[in-house]
């Protein structure tokens, strides 16, 4: 019989986060779980030195980056939903699975169906709260984060992650959920993930391949008319000055906690 849930962890050379990762997933109260390692050649010893437990799957594949190495390791998941947790990363609470399995209960379906938390920012130190619904706007402007979000694995068998985007594959991704599948997209009141940051996506020299893949991905599923109309809200809310306020390690708490007052007066 098939788990619920297959949460993925792809890894090179990852050291001492992997097991941290694996700890965490591990200690869930929900067993009902398997976890894919996919391995992409590591030589740092820590595939010698992971985690045992018969949950836990490891398959080792050359790729070309964390996007192949994404597909490669969903070609392996046998469970209804995937979630993608970078080494580093861990789940919030013990009961993360269990409250995710009620939600799924509550929703009837397991098919073409998104379930997505809240996340919180180990590198801020401050809890970011996913927005009460997904719209348009919010596609354009912040999905949530990706190791928040659990997916029909039907979802992530039927289009694979397209790997000419080097940072924002996981965004394409989740747009292409939206607009063409159709999927239904719930939101949790849980905050799922504690997200580590600071990786390659968020370096200064990538920001430049970050703007120009967002430009490229929302014209492929925006209208110009749904575009324009979301720059312009951007411009006139301030969105670089509110981006200062979220990534600002001293000012990112009162933020984001406006932000979730914000979204609960607008349920």
């Amino acid at each position: 019989m098939k788990p619920t849930f297959s949460i993925i962890v792809v890894c090179l050379n990852p050291g001492a986060k992997l097991n941290q990762t694996l700890d965490s997933i591990l200690k869930q109260t929900y067993t009902d779980f398997e976890i894919v390692v996919k391995d992409g050649g590591s030589r740092d010893g820590s595939i010698e030195a992971m985690r045992r437990d018969d949950r836990i799957r490891l398959f080792k594949e050359k790729d070309a980056g964390i996007y192949e190495a994404m597909n490669q390791a969903v070609a392996h998941a046998e469970g209804d939903f995937v979630l993608f947790m970078n080494c580093g990363d861990m789940f919030h609470h013990d009961t993360v699975l269990e409250e995710a399995a009620c939600a799924i209960a509550q929703e009837g379906t397991r098919e073409n169906l998104v379930l997505y938390g809240d996340t919180y920012s180990e590198k801020n130190d401050v809890l970011i709260t996913s927005a009460p619904q997904i719209t348009g706007f919010t596609c354009y402007r912040n999905i949530p984060c990706h190791q928040s979000c659990f997916y029909a694995a039907k979802l992530c068998k039927d289009r694979s992650y397209n790997a000419e985007y080097r940072i924002r594959a996981d965004y394409d991704h989740f747009l292409w959920c939206f607009y063409v599948a159709k999927a239904k997209m719930r939101r949790m009141n849980v905050t799922v993930a504690i997200y580590e940051g600071g990786g390659y996506s968020e370096s200064r020299e990538n920001r430049k391949r970050d703007k120009e893949e967002h430009k490229k991905i929302t014209a492929a599923y925006m209208s110009r008319t749904e575009l324009f109309k979301y720059r312009a809200i951007m411009l006139c809310t301030l969105a670089p000055l509110r981006r200062f306020l979220a990534e600002n390690r001293l000012l990112s708490g009162a933020y984001h906690s406006l932000k979730k007052m914000i979204y609960k007066g607008n349920k």
